[in-house]
């Protein structure tokens, strides 16, 4: 039986590139997507995945991404895990270029993936589509409403790609992180690493990238009558959104 395949969008960093790093430990045959050359080019050298250089936020570059893709043989899964932060503007003072460059990656990007990459996956006889969302898409919280709202776009999406894929061998899977410490997520978000590093103050063990690739892997390699249909994984000292233990002294 030759192995499962997979696409991973977002695999340059974070939580993408550990679940390339995880699912080739597994066995499966990878394509590793993403923006920068340079650190696809050093996880194939790690991981002997596949790689492609493709920007989720342009049609024609996603269009490119697939043809290559799929000239490579059968897909089995897409990883729709590429998505940014940017800023905590409240709405009263949104930076409308800003939401619309994180809807842009958040939403469309799924969008644009899942189009380009759907037939093949269905053609499989096992396809699956994981959409990497957050908690963020299931609740609200002040200064998160550019990212709230792509992230809420991005559960509808895989929603509303569940209903319409019934009755098809195509499983969606949602997973949604609450607070995750990966090298660039916050330090993107907010403009320098003493902001980031203030979002984790005081929290015991956040999630790491590889808890969450260890989530994705986990729903990727259940029997295929089995779907998770949305996974929500948080650290333990985050109860919520709004209420997080925080220890002084650490």
């Amino acid at each position: 039986m030759s192995a499962l395949r997979a696409v991973v969008t977002g695999a340059s960093s974070g939580m993408g590139r550990e679940t390339v790093r995880q699912l080739r430990d597994q066995g499966w045959d990878v394509v590793a997507v993403a923006r920068r050359e340079d650190a696809l080019a050093q996880l194939a050298q790690e991981t002997g995945c596949e790689v492609v250089v493709a920007d989720m936020t342009s049609d024609e570059s996603v269009a490119q991404m697939a043809e290559k893709v799929l000239a490579g043989g059968p897909v089995n899964s897409l990883v729709a895990n590429a998505g940014a932060a940017y800023g905590q503007d409240q709405v009263e003072d949104a930076s409308v270029e800003g939401w619309a460059e994180m809807f842009d990656l958040n939403v469309l990007g799924v969008v644009r993936c899942v189009k380009a990459l759907l037939p093949a996956l269905e053609e499989s006889g096992r396809g699956d589509i994981v959409v990497m969302s957050s908690t963020a898409g299931h609740i609200a919280y002040e200064g998160g409403g550019g990212y709230v709202a792509s992230k809420h776009g991005a559960h509808s999406v895989a929603a509303t790609l569940r209903l319409e894929l019934a009755g098809r061998p195509v499983r969606v899977i949602e997973i949604a992180p609450g607070m995750v410490a990966t090298e660039e997520f916050s330090r993107k978000r907010l403009g320098s690493q003493d902001a980031a590093d203030k979002v984790y103050a005081g929290v015991e063990k956040p999630l790491t990238a590889e808890d969450c690739a260890e989530a994705v892997v986990w729903t990727l390699t259940r029997p295929h009558h089995f779907n998770v249909d949305l996974m929500v994984i948080r650290p333990i000292a985050q109860a919520a959104q709004h209420k997080v233990a925080r220890n002084k002294g650490l």
